[in-house]
């Protein structure tokens, strides 16, 4: 639900925002849209106030509002699966102030028409922001590139085949040469297809034993090293979807190192299982690309915690039971992931594998630097994008508690720690936990 803005009062709350060097326990105050004050005493004189929604925020964090670079909301032309209704609602109760669609629609998002389109919708429902991304190839065919420009003033943040790997040579030194010409980045799904024909999960010891064939991580690897060879010598800006192998990590650590304008993602699901998920043939745990080795699970974490892998994103996926509940190789591969994104990742946190700071930072102010819009943070002036979070609040993910249309989630039934109680976009609040369903 969203509420009209009125003046909002968080008071002692430990706000953090790594992009302001801020870990404090503070007074928030919002009004009109902003952040108006934020300091030990900030709420003074107003807290408690008529027409005032006031939280206390002791033994809670306020943090930025996230980013999700990476999510499915399958409108147009899925929309039993998804919607931008249902999507943005998810979105919300996750944390997301601001969420990146896919181009993967029916038709696809290649044209001038569907992003405005869904930017309209979008807009006429409220709450967390959209920003599609257009497609590099028309059809995502992989041969004749879109109107970028069209997509650009459309309003589209950047371009990318996902799930269809550009795999010319010619096609991908074109986009990259015709996308720099708009400042615009190329994401791309790193899969080299003919390697991985007929593949159900990672090459290994565990598709051995399943005997399912395997999507080796060479495949991901190759398709890397060739773009990051073409980035540099056009000097594009190019990003990695959904980065899970070791290999790719270390490609991207080199590139860095020279100073490429290179970025990344890795979703919350590759940093937290492995290939062994699918012992038991759960089509849940199908993605792609597939869940990899502990080797490769430990390179990815390595790699977020010192800025190899610029940013998370969720990757959500949603399909409905038709799509789900079947023989495993004709599943559809894909997860939902919007509302289990922070439980998931503050248990790495927990865990010592990363730092709270960072992981706030690969939630914020990394991803919007990847599409170049106004960060959330914690600043005086600053749009109120913010999200309160109870770390230590245990409760399961439950079908029903779900805002997305589709429940393809591996998490069903577990409990996390760690809930979003509230998430406020431009000074309005868009979910409520209090609010229950």
């Amino acid at each position: 639900m969203t509420h009209a803005a009125g003046p909002l009062v968080f008071t002692r709350v430990r706000a953090v925002d790594p992009s302001r060097g801020l870990d404090a326990t503070v007074d928030v105050v919002v009004e009109q849209g902003r952040i108006t004050r934020l300091g030990p005493d900030a709420a003074a004189g107003i807290a408690g106030t008529e027409r005032v929604r006031t939280f206390d925020g002791a033994g809670r964090w306020l943090l930025p509002a996230f980013v999700d670079l990476h999510a499915h909301f399958r409108e147009p032309g899925q929309e039993y699966k998804e919607d931008i209704a249902s999507g943005l609602a998810a979105a919300a109760a996750g944390g997301f102030a601001h969420v990146c669609a896919m181009p993967n629609t029916r038709p696809v998002n290649d044209t001038r028409a569907i992003t405005e389109m869904m930017v309209a919708r979008a807009r006429e429902i409220g709450g967390a922001r959209l920003h599609p991304i257009g497609a590099i190839t028309k059809g995502q065919a992989g041969e004749e590139l879109t109107e970028m420009a069209d997509l650009r003033e459309a309003g589209a943040v950047a371009v990318s085949d996902d799930g269809h790997c550009v795999t010319s040579s010619a096609v991908m030194r074109r986009a990259l040469e015709y996308a720099r010409t708009f400042d615009l980045p190329v994401i791309q799904h790193a899969e080299d297809h003919a390697l991985t024909a007929g593949s159900q999960m990672h090459e290994g010891a565990i598709s051995a034993r399943l005997g399912l064939r395997g999507w080796p991580s060479v495949a991901e690897d190759i398709i890397v090293a060739r773009d990051l060879l073409l980035a540099e010598a056009i000097g594009a800006r190019y990003h990695v979807a959904h980065v899970s192998s070791l290999g790719a990590v270390r490609l991207l650590r080199d590139a860095k190192a020279r100073g490429l304008s290179v970025t990344a993602e890795v979703t919350p699901h590759h940093l937290t299982l492995t290939d062994a998920a699918l012992l038991g043939y759960d089509t849940a745990c199908k993605v792609n690309p597939p869940l990899r080795s502990e080797a490769d699970v430990a390179a990815l974490r390595a790699a977020l915690a010192d800025g190899t892998l610029d940013a998370i994103a969720t990757d959500h996926a949603p399909h409905s039971p038709l799509e789900k509940d079947c023989e495993f190789d004709s599943a559809s591969p894909g997860m939902i992931g919007l509302e289990t994104c922070l439980p998931l990742l503050l248990g790495l946190v927990r865990e010592g594998h990363l730092s709270l700071a960072r992981l706030v930072d690969a939630l914020t102010a990394a991803p919007s630097r990847i599409i170049a819009i106004e960060a959330p943070t914690l600043r005086e002036g600053a749009t109120a994008d913010l999200v309160l979070v109870d770390p230590e609040r245990r409760w399961t993910v439950a079908p029903e508690r779900l805002r997305s249309k589709s429940k393809n989630s591996p998490w069903l039934g577990r409990e996390v720690c760690g809930r979003v109680e509230l998430t406020v976009a431009g000074g309005v609040v868009i979910f409520d936990a209090a609010e229950g369903r």
